[in-house]
């Protein structure tokens, strides 16, 4: 009894430790507890207290009025606006078209005009909202606020499109993850079809229950699916890369990327603008950017298509296809060949 007693060193307890268990759910409990600590900062750096940091406008007009009116929505906003001078309204217009001006100053000999545009940024819009009383007080030019592209009015906060997208990104992840789970035996090439049969099926699901049963947002059907379906494809392979990768913490990766970094930053809930510093750039390179851009020009500025949303979509899912397929001997499922 006493020589059983003396074997039991802490080496021996660490060893029949490290072999229970307990060590992986003492693991996860950590991590867990870590990762409600930063998915809340995540989401409340981003979203709780949106500031404007680099405002990109467009100016017409009046140099001279124009300038003072700037320089007093700076003051207002407690920031510095990215002005561009164009030679026409016109120009200015197709500028908002295109996405990369969220405004139109127009300075008159007599008064001045602050063209909003929420579809091109609902957060944006507000802040200037607000902030032009205020300049237009303090450089004393009277200035009246006109919306020239308004969000759908089922949807005035400006909120389904991302909405839409979190779903795809979620759905799209957990999807790999109950394949790996429910049908580990799948071979890749199975793999990859079902991942992109869901994905069908799981956009198509949600474009029909926002647009036609619910009534939430008059989407461009076809293309939006498309969108959806390829958003929830990209964020299924991505969960498939790291699980070829790191195995059974492939979730870690998924999680932190997609939701934790990725859906702050992609500019749904508040746009690129209002974002801290950096959040901004990168949402641009990431899924669930990318997806909202897309989604947001499609149903907004349909005659203005940017390609860079898609070929974002189509590198990761790529990227992630190439790494699952080469190294798909590590990947934790398939069946043995016959």
């Amino acid at each position: 009894m006493r020589k059983h007693a003396r074997e039991r060193t802490p080496r021996r307890h660490w060893d029949a430790f490290r072999g229970s268990p307990y060590l992986s759910a003492l693991v996860l409990t950590l991590i867990l507890a870590a990762a409600a600590g930063l998915f809340a900062g995540s989401y409340t750096y981003a979203m709780a207290n949106p500031a404007p940091r680099h405002l990109p406008i467009a100016v017409v007009g009046t140099p001279a009025r124009a300038n003072a009116l700037v320089t007093a929505l700076d003051r207002s906003m407690s920031t510095t606006l990215a002005v561009r001078t164009y030679p026409s309204y016109a120009s200015a217009r197709r500028a908002v078209d295109e996405q990369s001006r969220f405004a139109i100053l127009t300075a008159g000999p007599a008064a001045a005009r602050l063209d909003i545009a929420p579809a091109a940024g609902a957060s944006v819009a507000r802040v200037l909202v607000q902030a032009a009383p205020t300049a237009s007080a303090a450089a004393r030019i009277p200035l009246s606020v006109r919306n020239v592209k308004p969000l759908q009015s089922s949807d005035p906060q400006g909120l389904a499109l991302f909405y839409i997208s979190l779903a795809a990104v979620i759905i799209g992840f957990v999807g790999a993850i109950q394949l790996s789970v429910h049908a580990r035996p799948l071979n890749p090439a199975e793999r990859i079809g079902f991942i992109a049969a869901y994905s069908l099926l799981g956009g198509f699901a949600i474009g029909a229950v926002v647009d036609w049963l619910l009534g939430v947002l008059a989407l461009p059907f076809v293309l939006s699916w498309a969108i959806l379906s390829f958003t929830l494809f990209t964020s299924g392979m991505v969960f498939t890369m790291f699980n070829t990768l790191v195995g059974r913490w492939a979730m870690l990766p998924t999680w932190g990327l997609m939701v934790m970094l990725g859906n702050p930053s992609s500019g749904g809930a508040v746009s690129w603008p209002l974002l801290p510093s950096g959040l901004g750039a990168i949402g641009r390179w990431l899924p669930p950017g990318a997806s909202v851009s897309a989604q947001h020009t499609a149903v907004y500025f349909s005659g203005h298509q940017h390609v860079q949303p898609y070929l974002v979509l189509a590198a990761w899912s790529i990227v992630s296809l190439v790494v699952f397929v080469v190294w798909r001997h590590r990947h934790p499922g398939g069946r043995p060949a016959s």
